[in-house]
């Protein structure tokens, strides 16, 4: 049920590109989403169209910076949500060498009957 958004930097390859997508998918199986519920966009950006504050909060950040924005089901407690964010640093800097300075995670809760995985249908309503 998670739909995750990537945005980054343009000039990645695909293999990196697959990396960080396993990555963010590992830390959201650890945090209880489904097997195979994996659904990723990814989109790059020139220099640019990618704007962030590369001070905000006392964090730096670089030219490396990813930002993921996460729908999902409505529910998951704050230690699940602050196990999500710290398994997508570790994973990504692990996998990429993205610095966890870099990474900028967004989640957006829905209600299950927000979703229609196919068929014209609302499989999450009974």
């Amino acid at each position: 049920m998670p739909l995750a958004r990537i945005d980054l930097r343009k000039g990645k390859s695909v293999e990196y590109r697959q990396r960080v997508g396993e990555a963010i998918y590992q830390a959201m199986r650890a945090v209880g989403v489904p097997e195979d519920d994996r659904f990723q966009i990814f989109q790059e950006h020139d220099a640019g169209t990618l704007v962030f504050d590369p001070g905000y909060l006392g964090i730096a950040r670089t030219d490396d910076f990813i930002c993921i924005q996460i729908t999902w089901n409505e529910g998951r407690t704050l230690e699940q949500k602050k196990a999500l964010y710290a398994g997508i640093a570790d994973g990504l800097h692990a996998a990429v060498g993205i610095r966890r300075e870099d990474v900028f995670i967004n989640l957006v809760e829905v209600k299950k009957e927000n979703w229609s995985f196919g068929n014209g249908q609302a499989q999450y309503v009974s």
